[in-house]
């Protein structure tokens, strides 16, 4: 009897003293990503305890009346991936991950979060297509997908976030063309970099409706060709330009923003001609004034046409 008694006070002790979990369904989402992390050298998360009502102390979490509208883990050197855990974060409206050594690909259930504004995962190791569902994301306003290893095309989605201002997809391997009416849906962008990928085609002629542009248009780097577009330079006179290092060919137009593009926006595309680079257009390419071949003038063909009969007749007779 007195061992029983013995065994029912010991088993009574250790639940009196056994942790109860009180985190509450967003912290248990956060510590989901916690436990995804494999290295965290600076022991970043160290404050994030399942012991917690919620996770609003936590580093790198703000909230606002209790709940989670900012993730910010920038330049911590987090080794690991993104599990699907952001269903539980419905008012999340930031998240800041850059610089890190993240990997894998975009859990789907990350662009289910409607009222997210800012995505920034640039300089991490994610890779994979862009979901069709980034365009549920119609409040985001800043995208940065920058230095990673994404491939393959830019979802014809992307259209659909209509209030981006910073669109920034440079140093990965998206192939394609960006997407039909690019210029005309996406009116808001400020800053657009899509260098250092592997885009081809033409460069899309509705970029020169983006009279928003302050800061860059950047489209070097790539396997871009044709000529180009002669309304690209209806942009602002502020805006960097670099369509550098592509397939571009034709004459250089000389109007509006272009005008105020140095050479180093130029180069590296060997069949392209006329001011600012020193390579002069032969006689015989249309000119660059307008972006638009010159037309022949039909009198004068019939002039020509009229004396060279004449020669002939000359020399028959």
């Amino acid at each position: 009897m007195a061992l029983f008694c013995s065994l029912v006070i010991l088993l009574m002790t250790n639940l009196f003293y056994m942790p109860v979990q009180s985190l509450n369904n967003e912290g248990i989402a956060l510590w989901s990503l916690k436990r995804s992390i494999r290295e965290d050298p600076s022991r970043f998360l160290k404050n994030w305890s399942l012991s917690d009502e919620t996770p609003c102390k936590w580093k790198g979490v703000k909230c606002k009346r209790d709940r989670v509208v900012s993730l910010s883990l920038s330049n911590k050197n987090l080794t690991g991936f993104l599990p699907s855990i952001f269903g539980n974060l419905s008012v999340l409206r930031h998240i800041f991950l850059r610089n890190n050594n993240l990997s894998g690909s975009l859990p789907v259930t990350l662009f289910d979060l409607n009222g997210l504004q800012s995505l920034v995962l640039s300089g991490n190791s994610f890779s994979g297509m862009i979901p069709e569902e980034l365009g549920k994301l119609g409040s985001l306003q800043t995208l940065d997908f920058s230095g990673n290893s994404f491939n393959s095309s830019v979802p014809a989605s992307l259209l659909w976030c209509g209030q981006l201002k910073v669109l920034d997809l440079s140093r990965n391997g998206f192939s394609g063309s960006p997407p039909d009416e690019f210029g005309t849906r996406l009116t808001r962008l400020k800053h657009l970099n899509l260098s250092f990928n592997k885009f081809t085609g033409s460069i899309p002629s509705d970029m020169g409706n983006l009279s928003s542009l302050q800061g860059t248009l950047n489209l070097s780097n790539n396997l871009f060709s044709g000529l180009i577009p002669a309304n690209l330079g209806n942009l602002p006179e502020t805006v960097y330009i670099d369509f550098s290092h592509n397939n571009l060919s034709g004459p250089i137009p000389q109007n509006g923003a272009l005008l105020d593009a140095g050479p180093s926006a130029f180069v590296g595309n060997p069949l392209l001609c006329g001011a600012p680079l020193e390579s002069m257009c032969p006689p015989d390419i249309p000119s660059g004034r307008n972006g638009q071949a010159p037309r022949i003038n039909g009198t004068l063909i019939m002039i020509v046409v009229e004396l060279c009969f004449l020669f002939i007749n000359r020399n028959y007779n």
